[in-house]
């Protein structure tokens, strides 16, 4: 099993902080964000020359800061998303993996907690999440991939839950077993097959897809997800507010 960080997006919202590095590179509380993944990924016990990075924007960049990594790169990161992006990798899900966004900071006890779940579809929870959003004017809680939770089992992902009914919101961490990643490829294939070119879920074309909507289609179709809480470990650096806003927002957060 690898940790695979998807990170072909610019993160244009970012603005002049990304004219000449990619997103993930942006310093957040003195240090590049992929230093705090990768500082949370080695608690959980993986190593840098484990990573497989999908890169895109200013690839050369993050190839040439860490040459330890495998890379895979995302040719269509201007018009693609997330979900299409993790499948450019698909080469290397076979064997299981942990996948996380680029674009996050969190401590490394979600990745123990998802690695010791006995579940083959896991995703990570921030039960803490509200607090981020009071006073963000620029990613209102519409924005945020709520879940909907039954005790561990998982029952809907959406944007559109409402915040008072959400167990909590998907940081962007996963884990899936060998077992899992093969569902999870095989739904791809399945909902590409069908959406491909078209619009599919939440008025986003099968292209622009995020994760949430493939995890949301096997949930439908009866495919369990499973869910491992952080209570507030977690914070999305999405915009120069945010960015703002991250050392008070790590600093209140409670540790694990």
């Amino acid at each position: 099993m690898r940790p695979i960080v998807i990170g072909a997006g610019r993160g244009s919202r970012l603005g002049p902080e990304t004219d000449d590095i990619p997103k993930a590179l942006v310093p957040v509380m003195g240090r590049p964000m992929l230093e705090w993944i990768l500082e949370a990924l080695g608690a959980a016990g993986f190593a840098r020359k484990d990573v497989i990075y999908i890169c895109g924007y200013r690839a050369e960049v993050v190839r040439s800061r860490y040459p330890e990594f495998t890379f895979v790169e995302n040719r269509d990161w201007e018009r693609n998303n997330i979900l299409a992006s993790l499948l450019c990798a698909r080469e290397h899900l076979a064997g299981g993996f942990v996948s996380t966004y680029a674009d996050i900071v969190y401590r490394g006890s979600a990745v123990k907690k998802a690695m010791a779940s006995p579940h083959a579809k896991v995703l990570v929870n921030d039960t803490d999440w509200r607090r981020r959003y009071v006073n963000r004017s620029q990613h209102p809680e519409t924005d945020a991939e709520k879940m909907r939770a039954e005790g561990e089992r998982i029952v809907q992902l959406s944007r559109k839950i409402e915040s008072e009914k959400a167990t909590g919101e998907f940081i962007g961490v996963t884990k899936f077993t060998p077992d899992g990643a093969r569902e999870m490829v095989a739904g791809f294939d399945e909902a590409k097959a069908k959406w491909a070119g078209k619009t599919w879920r939440e008025g986003r074309t099968f292209e622009k897809a995020y994760l949430i909507d493939l995890f949301q289609e096997m949930l439908e179709g009866g495919s369990p997800f499973h869910r491992v809480d952080t209570h507030g470990g977690y914070m999305e650096i999405d915009t120069r507010e945010d960015l703002a806003s991250a050392e008070k927002w790590w600093r209140e957060s409670a540790p694990e």
